[in-house]
């Protein structure tokens, strides 16, 4: 009988993460698309050294949240609800609401839907950094931009 060779699973440590900068224009695209990106790129399920257990993320620059798109009636339709804990306590904005408010806030919740709901989540999204308009405050770091499709 041959002996099969048996190889190991690759299983990144935390010493070993090498995190990227990158830049996504969110007036490129809708926001759903955008989400979804940069919830790729917090994860590292785009590196060939992606393992589930480990932080192994990039840092994400989304530009221009003033400018953010989507598609069909969700500028009015799209509910954000919030509740305070009291009785009757439930407050809700539409989408074109928290835009003028708050423009990040869309952002931030819809990747954080994204995001698997463990202990890493919020450190992932602390990765995320988000700006109003074009200028963004980390070029220092030579963020690599991103198209999103």
């Amino acid at each position: 009988m041959k002996s099969v060779k048996q190889f190991k699973t690759y299983s990144q440590k935390s010493a070993e993460v090498a995190r990227d900068w990158y830049e996504i224009d969110a007036a490129s695209a809708p926001l759903g698309r955008v989400a979804v990106v940069v919830a790729d790129k917090l994860m590292g399920k785009s590196k060939p050294t992606y393992t589930p257990h480990t932080d192994n993320g990039d840092y994400v620059i989304v530009t221009n949240a003033k400018e953010l798109k989507v598609t069909g009636t969700k500028m009015t339709d799209k509910m954000y609800h919030h509740h305070s804990g009291h009785p009757s306590g439930m407050r809700s904005l539409k989408l074109e609401e928290v835009i003028e408010k708050d423009p990040s806030r869309a952002i931030i919740q819809s990747v954080k839907g994204m995001l698997p709901k463990n202990k890493l989540a919020p450190i992932r999204l602390s990765r995320l950094k988000i700006f109003d308009g074009a200028e963004h405050t980390h070029t220092a770091q030579q963020p690599q931009k991103l198209e999103v499709k």
